[in-house]
């Protein structure tokens, strides 16, 4: 039976790492995030109080579409970061910073309101959970250019979103991995731990809790 799996997270937390490996492991098709250029990019960051709903309006969109073509898909999938974000996250923080006015933002959220309401829900969202130091590391090592000037205070604003937003979260069942403990690149064992609680269909809200002699081991 096909499964659709979405996996969210702050940005260098590891989803697409992630998803990666499970769609190895299990066999199913992935759907990273999308890489079609914003055309209203360019004049957000030169204005971001006057272009900032119409580039979120676009990845709304983008995002919109890529959620009908994994629906359309027969393989089970997994998304690298949901629908959900773009709005919950990203859009509102831009207006918590008053770089989006409220008559635009509720405008924005209205419509992204009403079509979740309309969307086929993932069967899972997996949320992987970092401290800021994790992040800044992990985007260290990445070494992307356009990250290396994201401040500290941004990724715990976005943390502190993230937090408020998967506990008020009520679409499908949520797996939370405490990605700071975590390391499925570097132990395999840790993989396994995930994909064992994946695998097991939760009907609700879950937490990734490790015995700590099966962490050891895993590490070992």
């Amino acid at each position: 039976m096909k499964k659709f799996i979405a996996v969210a997270g702050n940005i260098g937390v590891g989803k697409s790492t992630l998803v990666e490996k499970i769609c190895q492991r299990l066999d199913w098709e992935p759907f990273y995030e999308p890489v079609t250029e914003n055309p209203y990019l360019a004049d957000f960051y030169t204005n971001m109080n006057v272009w900032s709903f119409h580039s979120q309006v676009f990845f709304l969109t983008h995002r919109l579409r890529i959620h009908q073509q994994l629906l359309f898909t027969s393989a089970s999938v997994i998304q690298d970061r949901s629908i959900y974000e773009d709005a919950e996250i990203f859009a509102r923080n831009l207006f918590l910073q008053e770089k989006m006015s409220q008559r635009d933002y509720e405008t924005y959220h209205t419509l992204y309101q009403t079509l979740a309401d309309f969307l086929t829900p993932p069967d899972l969202v997996i949320y992987l959970r970092a401290s800021v130091s994790t992040l800044t590391r992990r985007i260290k090592i990445r070494n992307r250019d356009y990250e290396k000037t994201i401040p500290d205070e941004y990724l715990a604003q976005l943390n502190e979103l993230y937090e408020s937003w998967i506990t008020n979260f009520t679409f499908c069942p949520v797996l939370t991995v405490p990605a700071d403990d975590l390391d499925f690149v570097a132990h395999p064992r840790h993989l396994e731990l995930i994909l064992r609680k994946v695998q097991e269909k939760l009907t609700g809200k879950d937490e990734v809790i490790f015995d700590p002699l099966e962490v050891s081991e895993a590490t070992d």
